[in-house]
């Protein structure tokens, strides 16, 4: 009786790996429109044996993937109106700004294809969005008030004012992967995501 019980349980396992075989034959066959596995070796070699080199299966790169953008938390923001959170002043000036917030670190810099992007003065967000520095200023110190900006000190600004590099949170717009959130902007945010109303926000990245 225990001699069976061993063969019964070989034949259950290796019915098992056949049938997860099986399935990952479809999911193949179902990711390179129907050809199996098999037949892709098979014109990989004779393409390698026709030029005399190896030869491997890639995807060309879409040529939407250089294209940038920010992605808004729809729900975040949603709720924020609810409770009528932000200004009319800041919504606009966060739409503004938005095509200024660098990839990943959600800083507002002057250009954003730039390969080493720098951080934008507050005079100089003023420029890049037609509005004195006197406007910029007050926003913002508004929206860190609130734990939607974060400051930075970067230098010093042309009348010897101190500079800062300033941080948009990324659970209002985010310019990265919201499964990957940049540590630099979680160590600058997580306080921030403890305030009143904040820590309420439907859609959490941290």
């Amino acid at each position: 009786m225990k001699k069976n019980n061993v063969v019964d349980f070989e034949k259950a396992e290796k019915n098992a790996r056949l049938r997860d075989f099986e399935v990952e034959k479809k999911k193949f066959k179902q990711s390179y429109n129907d050809v199996s596995q098999e037949q892709l070796e098979e014109a990989l070699q004779v393409v390698s044996r026709a030029t005399g080199k190896e030869h491997y299966i890639g995807t060309k790169k879409s040529s939407q993937s250089k294209v940038r953008f920010a992605q808004q938390l729809q729900e975040n923001l949603g709720f924020l109106n609810k409770k009528k959170y932000l200004t009319g002043r800041e919504k606009i000036f966060l739409q503004d700004i938005i095509p200024y917030i660098a990839f990943e670190t959600n800083c507002i810099v002057l250009d954003i294809k730039a390969k080493n992007p720098v951080p934008a003065s507050i005079t100089e967000i003023g420029e890049l969005i037609n509005s004195s520095r006197q406007n910029v200023s007050a926003v913002i110190n508004s929206l860190k008030r609130k734990g939607i900006i974060a400051k930075a000190e970067s230098g010093i600004e042309g009348n010897n004012a101190k500079a800062y590099a300033i941080f948009i949170n990324p659970h209002v717009v985010y310019t990265g992967d919201k499964d990957n959130v940049n540590e630099a902007l979680q160590v600058m945010f997580r306080k921030a995501m403890k305030m009143p109303v904040l820590r309420d926000l439907p859609d959490r990245l941290f």
